[in-house]
């Protein structure tokens, strides 16, 4: 018979709100139900803080000490994803960002290898297709726009990978493309563009549906031109938002969670320093500086972000007044939604698989469970 285990005392997030006096029965891995605390049997073990999803990232770009890059395999990605799990996050898009099309299509193919890894989502290709004006710390060498051949090797890598989101800017790629792309079933995001509010709503009507790390590497709300931010805020596609106070300041994410009540999710953009001590590593020849809560290139550039998501939930609620049932849903059933993935990631139900994560007072990780136990980084 499959063993029992009862988790009782935490206050209870189940991918929608937070609850009091609830405990989780988990059979073989899977949730079997969900108790009043009342009802527990004397042997459950008792937690406290928060018990939530295990979280869902939809922008990684690394860690443990990997990069995801032209000599990535799908047992490089399998590592990056377990490096994640043990930090709370169930599931990852692995990314690349910005590179050659032969690199490209080797990290495509260690994607499909991948299949099957704990924690392995899909793909998120970040480039090359980009705007070299809001390059940011992508190789401007390296941008290009999209050619024939590279819309097949996409729309080919959609149609073969569980998930792929493609973040590109409409200045290099046309409406036609990015229909083509999402009838191939990628989701298309649009960033790094220095695209007008019409631009944008013509990519959206296109096709694409999300907005990649909200605000940064993307053309600003004026009140002439209101760009792609003001895209965003004016319509319904879902947008990632880097968290971390140094990406976008307090008042803008403020701003951004008043004017659109749903469908913004929390990213971490992390690299490779993710889960380690490393102070510094190289991308493509350039250094990448770990400093003070910062990731920069030599030159002061923002290079990716220095955080969890955890830290993420911690700094909307402190900093930003966002209530906590709503900053743990961007960094769960929201991403999982954004991707199709919400029957199965992002909340706590009977009948899902037991992967789930103990926040503390602070909304720090304290421990991760999957399966059928406590796994600790």
């Amino acid at each position: 018979m499959p063993r029992t285990h009862v988790l009782t005392g935490a206050r209870l997030f189940d991918g929608t709100d937070l609850h009091d006096g609830l405990a989780v029965v988990i059979e073989g891995g899977v949730i079997a139900a969900l108790i009043p605390d009342k009802e527990a049997p004397a042997d459950a073990e008792r937690v406290s803080g928060i018990l939530a999803p295990a979280f869902v990232d939809l922008q990684v770009n690394g860690g443990g000490g990997r990069f995801v890059g032209a000599g990535t395999t799908a047992a490089d990605l399998a590592a990056i994803c377990a490096t994640h799990r043990a930090m709370g996050t169930a599931g990852i898009l692995p990314t690349l960002i910005t590179d050659t099309p032969e690199a490209t299509a080797r990290v495509i193919a260690a994607g499909i290898g991948a299949i099957g890894a704990p924690g392995f989502l899909g793909l998120h290709l970040e480039g090359p297709h980009l705007d070299p004006r809001r390059k940011g710390a992508h190789d401007p060498a390296l941008i290009r726009p999209m050619t024939d051949a590279d819309l097949a090797r996409l729309c080919d890598a959609a149609r073969r990978l569980p998930v792929l989101m493609v973040t590109l800017a409409p200045e290099s790629a046309t409406p036609d493309q990015i229909a083509a792309l999402a009838q191939a079933g990628a989701i298309v995001s649009l960033g790094h563009t220095d695209c007008g509010y019409d631009t944008a709503r013509a990519a959206f009507a296109a096709g694409a549906r999300c907005a990649t790390h909200l605000f940064n590497a993307m053309s600003q709300l004026g009140n002439r031109e209101p760009g792609l931010v003001g895209a965003v805020m004016n319509g319904t596609c879902a947008a990632g938002l880097i968290a971390d106070t140094i990406h976008v300041h307090p008042a803008a994410m403020r701003t951004a969670l008043t004017m659109r009540s749903e469908g913004i999710f929390l990213v971490t953009d992390c690299m490779a320093f993710a889960g380690t001590d490393l102070t510094e590593l190289e991308l493509h020849g350039r250094r990448i500086l770990r400093r003070e809560g910062r990731l920069t290139l030599d030159d002061g550039t923002l290079a990716g972000a220095d955080l969890t998501l955890p830290e993420a939930i911690g700094n909307l609620v402190r900093w930003v007044g966002i209530a906590p049932r709503r900053a743990l849903a961007m960094a769960s059933s929201i991403p999982a939604g954004v991707i199709g993935a919400d029957d199965r990631l992002g909340a706590i139900a009977p009948g899902r698989r037991a992967e789930l994560v103990l926040l503390d007072s602070d909304f720090a990780r304290d421990r991760c469970w999957y399966d059928d136990g406590w796994h600790d980084a």
